[in-house]
């Protein structure tokens, strides 16, 4: 379910999307993978029985490409808090098949951040990750850049209070460019934030047939284009 990280991998800086889900049942695994793409989630599928050799060797760069890691039934599994805790400061969620209080207690002192029974919709595991975020962090639930008001729980952007429908690519560019406002970042890191590190049936050029329409569609609610883009340098979103 591993492929090996790609050397080219460029470094990451907080607000990629990328899940790590680690269930030994590929079908479990594979369906909330299938969830997360229909929200534009990026996400890749461990074993958990090659995850303690993953994490050990997985380089700094590519850790900070993880959003959290979603843990679902595998032996053992209140060893893997720790062995994530070691490489990294991302959101742990287990979810269980049953509801058992003192499996949930032992958990939470192994030191994940949240328990979620099962069946549990994509988009509240989302809710969730991006609620620790915020506390660990002090990040507010939204950014507002003049007119523009863009939530980071995956809620469609607004000008003016008034939604603004987009894709869930465009949308997830759009988050992507605000966690990062001040700083520029290339489309190498967008295309691995958006389509993931592992992905390699996808053409990261694809962001530029992104970046286009979205531009368009703000350019058309704003009156002027709020993201700058600089040939070799890559973008940023500024206010007017």
């Amino acid at each position: 379910m591993y492929n090996e990280v790609d050397a080219r991998t460029p470094t990451f800086e907080r607000g990629t999307n990328m899940f790590i889900i680690v269930d030994e049942r590929n079908i479990v695994a594979g369906g909330y993978a299938s969830g997360f793409d229909r929200e534009g989630v990026s996400t890749a599928g461990i074993d958990p029985t090659e995850f303690q050799q993953w994490i050990g060797k997985v380089s700094d760069v590519d850790m900070r490409a993880v959003e959290a890691f979603l843990i679902g039934d595998c032996t053992k599994r209140e060893l893997l808090p720790k062995l994530i805790r070691e490489r990294s400061s991302a959101p742990v969620i287990c979810l269980n098949d049953r509801q058992s209080l003192d499996e949930t207690l032992e958990l939470f002192a192994a030191g994940v951040d949240d328990v979620l029974r099962k069946p549990v919709h994509v988009r509240e595991i989302l809710a969730r990750v991006g609620a620790i975020h915020r506390r660990s962090l002090g990040e507010a639930g939204h950014v507002t850049i003049g007119d523009l008001c863009v939530y980071l729980d995956g809620r469609e952007p607004a000008v003016k209070g008034v939604p603004l429908p987009l894709p869930r690519r465009e949308c997830r560019i759009l988050e992507y460019l605000v966690r990062n406002r001040g700083r520029r970042v290339t489309k190498t890191q967008i295309f691995n934030a958006v389509y993931g590190l592992f992905d390699e049936n996808v053409d990261e050029n694809v962001v530029e047939s992104h970046i286009s329409k979205l531009r368009k569609k703000l350019k058309h609610r704003l009156g002027f284009d709020p993201i700058d883009s600089k040939r070799y340098l890559g973008y940023c979103i500024e206010k007017r």
